[in-house]
């Protein structure tokens, strides 16, 4: 890691000026002058050494905090608290030797990690499942002081190639890491989604940087595609990981496939209420008394001041929400992204506790059996059973095919069992009748639990096998120079018909659509946070911009457009500022079209370009619009060192798009495909070429 530090920069002009060519003074200087020039140099670089000297152990101490505080705290603790940070101490204590790190953003790596270290009991072995942000990896060169000991990654890709947030010491460390791991046998499965251009990137740099620091690959990297079958790609690999795990130790499954629960139920009778959690992330009570800084493990309750309907026709319902963010200390930048904390739709909540025949305000804990495990409790506890079905766990999404396998012991109609059992198989028909009726079909767990009527697990199970609900991320529609106080979100509800009739709807659109300011003169509030983006306008107001965002990937420009008419007002110059917009139709669904006009008006939006792609029997779409203006998007582009900016679909959108500039850029550049392809891929190394994209 590079480090720019001024009071440098500063020392190092201040002695190159001091070596300047004596010979500049006057010719007419005295003795006397001379030798009080002598002085003052003699001074000046006793100065210099003294603030130099100073700078250095300055610098050492500032350096030294972010990096080896972890170490000092592992050393100081280990004596009270057993070196928790020390992971290797923890396998060995505990009888463990696989140990499953994730790298996870919303919770499906973590969720394979726990079940590749749950499977280890099925070849006599002992699993743990690892965040990395609570662990020290440096001690990852030890882990061969473990006989058969083996290291499994489940890593996700966020964003564009990005570590996911827990992950990101784990990346870093691993830059600059310079340890040999000789002795280290691992593995390796990637998260990704093949409609982002760095497919996997993650999954792929742990696995060779690995292999480069001298750790053994004993099974070929796993490459799973959420925008294909996640699941299927996680069991496909997994099916194989572990004969290759077997034979590499020799060791043999035992046979032993029966469920192993990994929490306790335990149910408070008399229980204080002040001790129950009702919804917060993180520390109990943290909802009554707000105290920064917020982030994912305590979110700031912001209370909604404005959510507007944005279409004006159309069968969808697209929406304006603003956030107040008054006196949080929360601060954010144009193009970041904030995140949400949603809850259930209490009708399915109260569907699921009815066909259960479970009293829902029943208050419990579900405590883990493994009293060496980080993880206490799968949620917040103690809590109720409303509360977790809620708040803490995802209900509306496909179950995957290890909650089905939990859950088939519960089915007392042997055919649901084994239609179950089969679904959770690694057989090919069994794979495909999973897709078919479970994801195809969007049964989620209250319709698997209506279409098997034998089928009724204990409500504690339940809990325990369901993933966590996840923080919902939106890209920021306005810019804090002008709303330093408040957020905007910009958003579409989510609504359709599955393949068996029923309406599902978005957990989080549906959520915000209800979310009514003040309201009974009750306030509306949000648990959010912000998280950081790479997403940014260009650091001279002057660079020009060029901004791809149709539908609702509009509304980062919203804020970047916002900042750049406040930075004209403040008498900046400002570059040309470009917009590629496209909606369905000009009359329904044409987002923000009063406030584009009106800074296309201004100039603060020097192009507002908008395709209307179901306005006429020929579909007309963002791309189509930049090549009709491309003489003067290269001419932008090659010329003005513009920046570009795509936001929204990234399955199609996005790729058509970059094709496009691929197409502009052979043409105008005299270039070949191979050329232009590198040309772009430049600017997007050099953050001329951003995305913001999702699939």
């Amino acid at each position: 890691m590079r480090h720019h530090n001024p009071i440098l920069k500063e020392l190092l002009i201040t002695m190159g000026d001091s070596g300047m060519d004596p010979t500049v003074s006057p010719p007419e200087s005295t003795a006397q002058e001379a030798s009080f020039l002598s002085m003052t140099d003699m001074f000046l670089i006793s100065l210099i050494i003294g603030l130099f000297s100073y700078w250095f152990f300055f610098r050492k101490k500032k350096e030294e905090v972010p990096e080896f505080t972890k170490i000092q705290q592992t050393t100081s603790s280990s004596s009270s608290s057993g070196g928790d940070s020390n992971f290797v101490d923890k396998m060995k204590k505990t009888g463990r030797n696989i140990v499953v790190f994730y790298g996870s953003q919303t919770g499906t790596a973590e969720e394979f990690a726990n079940r590749l270290s749950k499977d280890a009991h099925r070849y006599g072995m002992r699993g743990l499942g690892a965040d990395p942000e609570e662990y020290d990896l440096s001690d990852l060169s030890r882990l061969s002081e473990i006989d058969n000991s083996l290291a499994v990654f489940c890593m996700a890709t966020y964003g564009e190639g990005d570590p996911t947030d827990n992950a990101q010491d784990f990346y870093d460390w691993l830059q600059e890491a310079d340890v040999d791991l000789s002795g280290v046998k691992y593995a390796v499965f990637g998260l990704g989604n093949k409609t982002y251009e760095h497919f996997n990137a993650m999954g792929k740099y742990v696995d060779k940087r690995l292999e480069q620091l001298g750790a053994q690959r004993i099974f070929e990297l796993g490459l799973g595609d959420d925008d294909g079958n996640l699941e299927e790609d996680f069991i496909t690999w997994r099916e194989q990981f572990w004969p290759a795990v077997c034979e590499h130790f020799g060791v043999e499954a035992t046979g032993d496939e029966s469920s192993i629960r990994q929490y306790e139920l335990v149910v408070h009778t008399d229980m204080n209420m002040n001790k129950v959690y009702t919804g917060e992330m993180g520390r109990l009570k943290s909802y009554e008394s707000q105290k920064p800084p917020f982030d994912a493990k305590n979110p700031f309750l912001a209370p909604v001041t404005k959510n507007r309907k944005l279409n004006q026709g159309g069968e969808r319902h697209l929406m304006h929400l603003e956030l107040d963010i008054s006196g949080s200390k929360v601060r954010y930048e144009s193009g970041d992204h904030v995140a949400v904390y949603p809850a259930n739709d209490s009708t399915l909540v109260n569907q699921i506790g009815e066909i259960l025949g479970a009293d829902l305000d029943t208050i419990m804990s579900l405590n883990n059996l493994d009293e060496e495990s980080n993880k206490k409790h799968p949620f917040p506890c103690p809590t109720s059973y409303r509360t977790a079905l809620t708040y803490y766990l995802d209900i509306t999404n496909p179950p995957r095919t290890n909650v089905l396998y939990e859950l088939a012991q519960y089915a007392t109609d042997a055919n649901e069992q084994d239609r179950l059992r089969k679904m959770a198989s690694s057989a090919a028909e069994g794979k495909e009748f999973y897709l078919s009726w479970v994801v195809d079909s969007r049964r989620n767990i209250l319709a698997i639990l209506q279409d098997m009527p034998s089928l009724r697990p204990p409500i504690d199970h339940l809990c325990e096998l369901l993933p966590r609900l996840q923080a919902r991320y939106y890209s920021i529609a306005s810019s804090s120079k002008v709303h330093p106080n408040s957020i905007h979100i910009c958003a579409v509800t989510v609504e359709y018909e599955t393949k068996t009739g029923r309406l599902n709807k978005g957990v989080a659109t549906t959520w915000l659509k209800n979310k009514v300011p003040n309201e009974n003169g009750n306030k509306s509030l949000v648990p959010m946070y912000v998280r950081k983006s790479q997403f940014r306008l260009p650091f001279k107001p002057s660079t020009p911009v060029i901004m791809i965002g149709p539908g609702t990937g509009i509304a980062p420009f919203v804020g970047f457009i916002q900042e750049r008419a406040w930075l004209k007002q403040q008498g900046k110059e400002v570059g040309d500022t470009v917009l590629y917009y496209g909606c369905r139709h000009e009359k329904e669904d044409y987002l923000y079209q009063e406030e584009l006009t009106q800074f296309h008006k201004e100039g603060a939006l020097t192009q507002l370009n908008v395709a209307f792609s179901r306005d006429q029997a020929q579909k007309v779409y963002v791309q189509h619009l930049l090549k009709q203006n491309k003489e003067g998007v290269w001419k932008l582009i090659h010329e003005g060192n513009a920046h570009i900016y795509v936001c929204g679909d990234a399955r199609n959108m996005a790729r058509d798009v970059q094709n496009t500039f691929y197409e502009i850029v052979a043409e105008y550049g005299n270039m070949s495909q191979p050329q232009a392809v590198d040309y772009v891929k430049k600017l997007m190394t050099k953050g001329r070429y951003s995305m913001d994209v999702w699939s």
